[in-house]
This record gives structure tokens, sequence and C-alpha cells, in this order.
């Protein structure tokens, strides 16, 4: 159904003139929760279409059709509560990600690999700088600026999506969208799209529960976070975790009957004055002084890998994170490298022998074809000096995926097997 933007447009500033003055004028009382002024909202939207019949009346026009009526009025909707042209991207479950450049052409990708060409959101650049700002200000958890001074915004929407926009530094202004399917939170479903067989699930399913220490790694959009959601499913209901990300991807309180003993923490930015910001060095500090059973790094890439893995080390047993790398055997100088950020001055023989001491397994994440696999399972046996040393116990097969490899030592088989591994 094609709407008239220009009416979208007259309408949607007369509801979020009388939205403003709607929240305005409670003076102290509570401000209104996300629920009330959505419904506050449809109220408003009807009373200015019943404006827009009266108008068209006393034109000489034909009453609007029911359907034409409907659509605008989803249209004013999302432009005053949601992401305006940009929501129906949002809503449509076969999306993943949504790359705006501009006013040009906005291009989704399908959860299939797929990518596809839509038409703009925005008519002009500025209409993209401003719904960012608007967007932000209404769903942000703080002021946030969005301009030449501070030209970049990253923040979670709240159907769990995140948001990242750029400014004055890029040609044009950018936004993409990465939605997140927190609907796939357990190993099994993972296994019945693919990314893992019946073993690798057992295998997977017993190492969290034998409390080894994960590191899951792969490129961008392989499926980390969604392996690693699914890991943190399969920890006891009993043990308490603190969870720690750049922006709330995981989704813990989504699952608070899996985990009712949790918190999460997110790292902060610093505020229009430049001071407040809370980084994710700052907050695995934090994180070790609240008592976890298990400690979740949503993704691993600063300093704040020397505290985790002190923290693997020292009694955290059972804690993962995520990492980018291309390989399995690859993560091992990337934390190395992240470790040295921390501002530690550590020779490299140390740093690989505390990487060894920490990390028990990493699983790597490749995407084929459209289908993401676990591709390799490595486990940490020892540092020899500036080398990691590991086995590949389960590395590429045929198609792919993960298949059984060099063999698991005997005591990890044994400790796997007790804590259920049918191999």
């Amino acid at each position: 159904m094609i709407v008239d933007l220009d009416l979208v447009a007259d309408v949607t500033t007369a509801v979020r003139e009388r939205l403003a003055e709607s929240s305005g004028g409670r003076g102290a009382r509570a401000r209104l929760t996300a629920d009330d002024e959505r419904q506050l909202a449809r109220r408003l939207i009807a009373t200015e279409l019943d404006r827009v019949a009266e108008d068209r009346l006393a034109a000489g026009l034909d009453p609007m059709a029911l359907d034409a009526e409907h659509a605008l009025a989803d249209a004013v909707l999302a432009n005053t509560m949601g992401l305006g042209r940009l929501q129906p991207h949002l809503d449509d479950p076969d999306v993943q990600d949504v790359h705006v450049r501009g006013s040009e052409s906005t291009w989704l990708k399908l959860r299939d690999g797929t990518r596809r060409e839509a038409p703009p959101v925005v008519d002009s650049d500025d209409e993209l700088i401003e719904l960012v700002r608007l967007v932000a200000t209404r769903m942000g958890r703080a002021e946030r600026r969005f301009d030449a001074a501070a030209p970049e915004l990253n923040f979670q929407l709240p159907d769990g999506s995140r948001l990242f926009a750029v400014m004055d530094v890029s040609t044009r202004p950018s936004v993409i969208v990465r939605k997140h399917l927190f609907s796939l939170s357990s190993l099994a479903e993972l296994c019945d799209r693919s990314m893992l067989d019946p073993e690798l699930r057992s295998f997977l399913s017993a190492a969290v529960r034998a409390r080894r220490n994960l590191i899951v790694t792969g490129g961008t959009g392989s499926g980390k976070t969604t392996l690693l959601r699914a890991l943190l499913n399969e920890v006891p209901e009993r043990e308490r975790i603190v969870t720690i990300e750049d922006a709330y991807e995981l989704g813990i309180d989504r699952f608070v009957e899996l985990h009712p003993d949790h918190d999460a923490l997110q790292a902060r930015p610093a505020n229009i004055e430049g001071h407040g910001a809370v980084t994710m060095l700052d907050l695995t500090r934090m994180a070790l002084r609240m008592d976890p059973d298990r400690v979740i790094v949503g993704e691993v890439r600063g300093g704040e890998a020397f505290p985790m893995l002190l923290a693997m080390s020292q009694g955290n047993d059972g804690s993962m994170c995520t990492l980018h790398a291309d390989s399995s055997r690859s993560a091992f100088p990337k934390l190395a490298a992240y470790v040295a950020m921390a501002g530690s001055t550590l020779p490299v023989e140390t740093v690989n022998l505390l990487i060894a001491t920490a990390v028990h397994f990493v699983v790597h994440i490749e995407v084929a074809g459209g289908v993401r696999r676990i591709a390799s399972i490595r486990e940490v046996v020892d540092a020899d000096g500036a080398r990691i040393v590991s086995n590949e116990v389960f590395a590429p097969g045929p198609e792919g995926g993960a298949v059984p490899a060099y063999a698991l030592r005997a005591p990890t088989l044994d400790l796997l097997a007790a804590h259920g591994y049918d191999r």
C-alpha cells in the first residue's frame, strides 16, 4: 500500500507535538512507560485521522479507503514510536541486518545469506540524522549526542537489535542495524539449523557443565553471539552469572527462569561534557568483585582480555567470551595483543603461559554458502615459549562442519564423559 508521504509527515508532526504536550504536562509524576506512550500515540493518531477525514469531507473529497487509512496510521506510528520507514525492515523476520547510506537505497542482509536492495527510508541525509537523534533521545538510557563533535552513536533498540550510526567522518551519514534472534537460545535449536551436529552438541554441553573456559571465534556476522547465548543457557540454574557487553546482545534478562541469579553490565560512553565513560576493562574489573561463578564477556576486543584471563585462571572456571578471528589458532596471538593493550609489560612467554592456563577450548565458526557451521574446536594443552600448544580435536570435514580429528587428552575425555559427553 502506497501512502502519501506528505500527509504522513503532517500527521506525524501533529502527533509528536501532542505527545510531547501530554508527557510534559505530567508535572513531577513518573514518565510514561513505553507501553503507555505507545497507547497514547495510537489514540492521538486516531484523533488526527478523524481530523483528516473531516478536512477531506469539507473539501468535497471522498473518504479515505479503510486500508489506506490503516496504512497511514501504521506509517505515523512507525515515525512516532519506531524508526519511520526503516521500521518495516525491523519487523521482517527474514531480515538480519539493515544498511542505510544517507538517502540512497537501503540494503538488506537476509538470514539466508542473500542481500536485497530496498527503497530509501529517508528523503535526505539531514532527515536520516534527525531520525537517529530522535530515536536516541526516545530510546536511549542517557543523553546522547550525534553531531560533528560526536560522529558515532551505538545503542540498543527495544527489540534487542543494535543500531550503529555514523556521520561527518563518512561521505554520507549511515545507519547499520543488526537484529538478534533471541528465539535461538539453545544448542538443540542450533543443531536443528545445522550449525552443529548431535556430537558437537553433546561435547559443548558437557564442556559448559564441566566448567571449561571457552572462547568462541569467527568473523563478523558468523553467529558468535548466537552460539555464546546458547552456551550460556547450558549453565546450571543455581550458578551466578555476570555478563559484560559493549551493547546488550546476549539478552540474559530474557531467560531469567534459566538464570535467576545474574547481573548484566554494559559499557557506557562519555556524556556530552566528556565525562562518565565506563569501558569494558572497567566492567571486567567490576564483575570480578560481584561474586560471580562465571563471567561472560560478549566480545573481547581490547585490554579487558587481561583481567578476563586472570579471572579464568584464578577460580572463575566456566567463563566464556567471543573474539573476532579467522581461525581457532589465530585466537592466541589476538589475545596476546589485547593483553598488551591493557598496559601489561609481561613478556610474551608469560602471556602465553597465562593464556594456556586460562583457556580450555576455542570454538570457531565459519560461514559458507550462507550457512553458519562450527568448523573447528581446539583444545589448549600448554605453552612453549612464544607458542601455544593446542590440538584441533574437531576439524573441518568435507561439508565444512567440524568432525572429530585429534584425540582428546585422556583426562579431558574422562571429565567431559562424567558430564554427559557421549562420543
